[in-house]
């Protein structure tokens, strides 16, 4: 499927430009044939091959959130970046419909970043009350942990330690075998901490892991 997007040129970031990386807008397709939107970041004056790093944000997010934070920062660090937006989000294909009005109330918090200056943009389905039509059901057949324990990459599971979904990485990494998989639990931080805070976020373990493990 070759679908045709409008794509923005100028920087609509929620986040400030990097004068030390490029940006340029690139577009690819994903498994099922939807053409997806994203932001290269290259470091400046960069050449050969670099090591590599696709950031795909919080769910209903776009890149030009925290997801964009997160690769632009790496890029500036030495790596090849992309942040995109998932089927039926942002700038990529697919449509939205409302929100439904019965959202858990756990929603709160991320009212906090998408609904305020801090991580509104006006493409994220969290921000402008849009919603993915498919949802996460299909996920509901597809048992995402089952073969958890073949995976013989290195992982890094990184979770703001009062966050309300803290759980989710801990279970995810029970479930991992081997001596190159490693949970790391930000002290006091909850789950929107490690969107945007850049006091917070340790991009220095991010980028330690990621040298020793992009060879």
């Amino acid at each position: 499927m070759n679908e045709k997007l409008t794509l923005t040129q100028e920087w609509d970031k929620t986040f400030p430009k990097s004068d030390k990386v490029d940006h340029s807008k690139v577009t690819f397709h994903n498994r099922y044939g939807i053409t997806l939107a994203a932001d290269l970041y290259v470091p400046k004056g960069a050449s050969g091959k670099l090591p590599a790093i696709a950031v795909c944000g919080p769910f209903g997010a776009v890149k030009e959130q925290s997801s964009g934070l997160y690769a632009q920062t790496m890029a500036e660090r030495g790596f090849l970046t992309i942040a995109f937006d998932p089927s039926f989000t942002g700038e990529s294909g697919g449509v939205s419909d409302p929100m439904p009005e019965d959202a858990p109330f756990y929603f709160k918090d991320y009212f906090d970043y998408y609904k305020t200056p801090r991580g509104y943009h006006p493409r994220s389905l969290n921000s402008n009350g849009g919603w993915n039509v498919i949802g996460c059901m299909s996920f509901m057949n597809q048992p995402i942990l089952a073969y958890a324990h073949e995976i013989r990459s290195a992982v890094l599971v990184m979770h703001g330690e009062k966050a309300h979904s803290c759980y989710f990485g801990k279970d995810a990494f029970a479930k991992l075998t081997g001596d190159n998989k490693e949970l790391l639990l930000i002290p006091d931080a909850v789950h929107t901490d490690l969107y945007d805070r850049m006091d917070i976020i340790p991009f220095d373990k991010l980028e330690e892991f990621f040298r020793e493990n992009l060879k």
